[in-house]
């Protein structure tokens, strides 16, 4: 009876993010939206203005279990999906839940690089449009959000930065992302999206 239970609220859970997709609003995907052996490929390249390629390859992403518990492999590690649902408790958010065509929010984000530079980056946010957008893994329903603002770092680095991120909602995150930062242009698009059979 329980495991029934289990089963029939994750349909639930399951139709109602469909439900919300088609009406245009998106809620943040929730552990029984990801499957083991769920796998995303991009590929991605960083130019300067001066033809300098500073970054060019592929990133891969896989659902793998682990007694039981689901990780997303990312390089070398593999991080639990829970950590990855969980609802970010900030005020300036990546991702401003439900996601829905025009809203707007402010975006900061403070990191600390290897080598122990640190920085920030502070964006405004608006979500432009929820239509179809075709990438090289396919074409899917995408909303377009921009977001406007500026990187800086303790080096004393600042530049302007404009980012546009495809985010499509069936495969649960970005599809493509275009920023242009300074004199620095990066792309990144997803190449191949699959399911375990």
């Amino acid at each position: 009876m329980k495991n029934e239970l289990l089963v029939l609220l994750a349909v639930l859970i399951l139709s109602a993010c469909n439900d919300n997709t088609k009406s245009g609003i998106t809620q943040q995907p929730t552990l029984a939206d990801y499957s083991v052996g769920e796998k995303w490929v991009w590929k991605y390249k960083g130019v300067t203005t001066e033809g300098e390629v500073r970054s060019d390859g592929t990133d891969t992403r896989e659902i793998v279990s682990s007694n039981g518990v689901l990780g997303m492999t990312i390089g070398k590690d593999t991080i639990p999906v829970t950590e990855i649902v969980k609802p970010e408790e900030s005020e300036t958010p990546k991702y401003d839940w439900p996601l829905e065509v025009g809203k707007k929010w402010k975006y900061e984000n403070n990191w600390t690089s290897q080598d122990g530079t640190t920085g920030k980056q502070s964006q405004d946010a608006e979500i432009l449009s929820y239509q179809k957008e075709t990438v090289e893994a396919g074409t899917f329903m995408a909303y377009t959000i921009k977001y406007t603002g500026k990187t800086t770092n303790s080096r004393g680095y600042s530049a302007d930065e404009t980012e546009i991120w495809l985010y499509a909602p069936a495969v649960k995150t970005f599809i493509k992302l275009t920023q242009n930062q300074g004199d620095f242009h990066y792309v990144e698009e997803l190449i191949e999206y699959s399911k375990s059979k």
